[in-house]
């Protein structure tokens, strides 16, 4: 493990500038991704500035019925909080799809937004990967890949990437439409969670729009108002990364969908939002085969490697079945 340096400052904005002094430092929240990868030699920030205690540890009440989430709330306690569980039951449910209780425990809402991808060819040194040292290549693409991305990778070039983002608040998040505000060097801005995260492009070594020296403080939830449900399929029961997810929620009157939204994980390197689906639902009886046509027109531009083309009738009935158990609630 490289040798580094430990800094805590006395407020978000002090450690902001200390981080923007140092172009290989990083901040440290709960450290449940940052310190694994650093003991693999995959991160090695010369700088960590702890900022775990720096943001709020509070759900408030925003004065439109929404929740405004403080960075450094434990999953746990977010997943626990009484108005998330009742409003917005999606992330709940995300939340304690993902690690384990004590992992949730320490794990920070800010930092779970900033989760690197777990493929195997990043987390082992030994291996090419275009994400960890740009240029060196994609082991995955012809070796294992049986978890990696189906929707918006990068398979040809320098760039070439088909990891997959590990979590699951995010997608549920993605799927809230949540606002993430931030505190940088150029000071504060607000980031719509969709501008958050972004696909491969030419450059998979960077896995958000966050500029150097960045900070989450809060994420902020618009009210939702309509049933919604978290659904993640992976090979163990616990403490396991998503195969396929699907956060979705839905409004149904007289029997034809008037709002709905999804969003998918493990299926690209960033949350995925269902947004073909999404249009071509509206309007829609709330049917079975409605719910099919919606995924299948989501679908159609997969392009799945050799060993995870399972994933694309994984994802379709996924959300065929998440939306049917949402039908009679919603309506």
């Amino acid at each position: 493990m490289r040798e580094f340096r430990y800094e805590r400052a006395a407020d978000a904005p002090a450690a902001v500038a200390l981080l923007a002094a140092s172009p290989d430092g990083a901040f440290l929240g709960g450290g449940t991704n940052l310190v694994d990868l650093m003991k693999l030699g995959v991160a090695t920030p010369d700088v960590l500035v702890d900022v775990r205690e720096l943001t709020s540890r509070e759900v408030t009440e925003l004065p439109d019925g929404g929740l405004r989430i403080g960075a450094g709330v434990p999953n746990a306690d977010l997943a626990a909080d009484r108005r998330v569980r009742e409003r917005f039951p999606v992330l709940a449910q995300a939340l304690l799809a993902g690690a384990s209780g004590q992992l949730r425990n320490r794990a920070t809402t800010g930092g779970n937004l900033l989760q690197r991808t777990r493929c195997g060819y990043f987390t082992d040194v030994t291996k090419p990967c275009n994400k960890r040292s740009p240029g060196s290549g994609c082991g995955a693409l012809e070796g294992v890949h049986r978890n990696h991305a189906i929707l918006g990778q990068t398979t040809e070039g320098p760039g070439t990437c088909v990891a997959t983002h590990p979590s699951d608040m995010a997608v549920a998040m993605v799927a809230l439409d949540s606002v993430v505000q931030v505190v940088g060097p150029d000071g504060e801005r607000a980031v719509p969670i969709a501008e958050l995260h972004r696909l491969p492009g030419d450059d998979p070594s960077r896995d958000t729009t966050l500029r150097h020296g960045e900070l989450i403080t809060a994420l902020e939830l618009p009210p939702l108002g309509m049933p919604s449900r978290y659904r993640k399929v992976r090979d163990r029961a616990s403490f396991a990364f998503a195969l396929v997810s699907v956060a979705a929620a839905l409004r149904v009157q007289d029997g034809v969908v008037s709002d709905v939204r999804l969003a998918l994980g493990g299926v690209a390197h960033a949350p995925w939002r269902a947004t073909a689906a999404e249009q071509a639902l509206v309007g829609r009886p709330a049917t079975e085969q409605s719910f099919t046509e919606a995924a299948d027109a989501e679908l159609a531009g997969a392009a799945p490697l050799r060993d995870n083309g399972f994933k694309v009738p994984l994802a379709r009935n996924l959300v065929v079945r998440t939306l049917l158990d949402l039908t009679g609630a919603a309506a």
